[in-house]
């Protein structure tokens, strides 16, 4: 099964280069123990765009956003034999990474998706 984690620091500064060489090499490990299937770190919104969808019309925004409150800092994709292992390596990651908050979400596959 594969899962998503993402994960957004308290602090706003930018990591240490020894918390970084120590989050690299955690993920070195988890990818060749083929568990990290993907991973990346996300710049902040005002390098992005919104895009929303209402009654059939886009509309487009660029950032910055006034009223961002949770940032997403980086994420993940792993594979993981259930939600409970999937927990314990983001708990690894997050002990590395230091204070924040994570999300664990399932990603379904093809097959899981109910046919008709």
């Amino acid at each position: 099964m594969k899962y998503l984690m993402t994960y957004a620091a308290d602090s706003k500064a930018p990591p240490t280069p020894e918390k970084m060489a120590a989050i690299g090499k955690f993920g070195k490990e988890m990818s060749e123990a083929g568990v990290l299937l993907m991973t990346g770190g996300l710049v902040r919104p005002s390098s992005g765009t919104r895009l929303s969808l209402s009654g059939g019309k886009f509309t487009v925004t660029d950032g910055p956003y006034a009223e961002t409150k949770e940032l997403i800092d980086g994420f993940a994709l792993i594979r993981a034999n259930s939600m409970a292992e999937a927990i314990e390596h983001a708990q690894s990651f997050m002990a590395i990474a230091g204070d924040g908050e994570a999300e664990v979400l399932k990603v379904f596959d093809a097959a899981e998706i109910p046919s008709k």
